[in-house]
């Protein structure tokens, strides 16, 4: 740990794994679970796997499925404060909230159970269904009280764009609890999602790995046009594995355009990119690395990083990131607010 009330580092985006479910469900969804799962796939499958095969425990099992373990070989290894558990997925959208709702507590209280206990350095994500308002109101009320859970997670795939007012009633209930709301993509093309694109169906894994973006550029928009950030002030609201170098491009846009067209946003009191500054924080992996290092740099000034940015591993993952190798030819001072002091801020960590 660091001296002082400041992490140094801060990992936003570990995924534990959770092998067995099955005794945190109610009984009549067992069953369902131990034969179908989830039920869905993207279709899109990474040839070689998508989890590291060094991350596997000792004693055998799932990648990162032994919590300490996870301590000794990332935590540990890289001098790590802390690290936001983001679950081994997010949810489907599907045509049974109640099955759905049923994973998503499952899923948390494994996490209490099996591992906010096993390390103070441990921070949960309350994982919810968010294709059922109601039910993820029920969910963040249910455990988000608890000082070891620290944000509400949800997919970024949603039937509708989530800056709609159908989602609203998750977003006060998260704000109610000081707690930001995580969109995590994966579920793209899934289930009854819409397909991965604009223009339909990729062929393959590397393509639609590829444009997991458009989703949370998407979600973004939504959400600062319709005025999201002005009906619930406190809301912070974190991109997760979305990449980062689209932001400056599409801030952009927003303010071009909220010129010419803000009678049509009336909500809106400030420009878009304001309420990005202030209520939105984006973490590092996928980071763009750019054969220039000071194109970088440049991309991170525009999007006041310092204040925006945080850094994530994506451990166990195959595209993960190495704390110790990311962003060394950043300036100290903005490289130490990325690594952990912008994300102690907003998880209200210390050391």
């Amino acid at each position: 740990m660091s001296e002082g009330n400041a992490p140094r580092l801060v990992d936003t985006d570990v995924h534990q794994s959770l092998p067995d479910l099955a005794p945190y469900l109610p009984p009549v969804w067992r069953d369902r679970w131990t034969t179908t799962g989830l039920g869905t796939t993207t279709g899109y499958a990474n040839p070689r796997g998508v989890l590291r095969r060094d991350t596997i425990p000792p004693n055998g099992g799932l990648p990162a499925s032994d919590p300490l373990f996870v301590v000794s070989d990332h935590l540990d290894r890289y001098d790590i404060d802390y690290a936001v558990l983001t679950g081994p997925f997010v949810l489907p959208l599907g045509t049974d909230p109640d099955y759905l709702n049923a994973i998503a507590a499952a899923v948390n209280d494994a996490t209490i159970e099996g591992w906010l206990g096993v390390s103070p350095r441990f921070r949960g994500s309350v994982l919810v269904n968010a294709d059922d308002p109601a039910g993820a109101v029920a969910e963040i009320r249910r455990v988000g009280g608890r000082p070891d859970m620290v944000q509400v997670l949800m997919a970024s795939t949603t039937r509708a764009p989530c800056g709609q007012r159908q989602y609203h009633p998750l977003y006060a209930a998260a704000a109610e609890l000081g707690l930001p709301v995580a969109l995590h993509p994966g579920e793209e093309g899934a289930g009854e999602a819409w397909p991965p694109t604009p223009v339909g169906y990729p062929t393959r894994y590397l393509e639609w790995h590829n444009m997991l973006p458009l989703t949370v550029m998407a979600q973004l928009n939504s959400l600062v046009c319709e005025g999201v950030f002005e009906l619930f002030p406190t809301l912070r609201v974190v991109l997760v594995e979305g990449g980062l170098s689209w932001l400056p491009q599409l801030m952009w846009r927003m303010d071009k355009n909220y010129k010419a067209l803000r009678d049509t946003v009336p909500w809106l009191r400030r420009l878009p990119s304001e309420y990005v500054l202030e209520h939105v924080r984006l973490t590092t992996q996928p980071l763009e690395e750019p054969s220039q290092p000071e194109h970088l740099g440049q991309i991170l000034a525009m999007m006041d990083a310092g204040r925006t940015v945080m850094f994530s591993s994506d451990y166990p993952h195959w595209d993960g990131d190495q704390p110790r190798l990311a962003l060394r030819r950043l300036d100290p001072v903005l490289r130490a607010r990325i690594m952990g002091a912008t994300a102690a801020e907003l998880y209200g960590l210390t050391a």
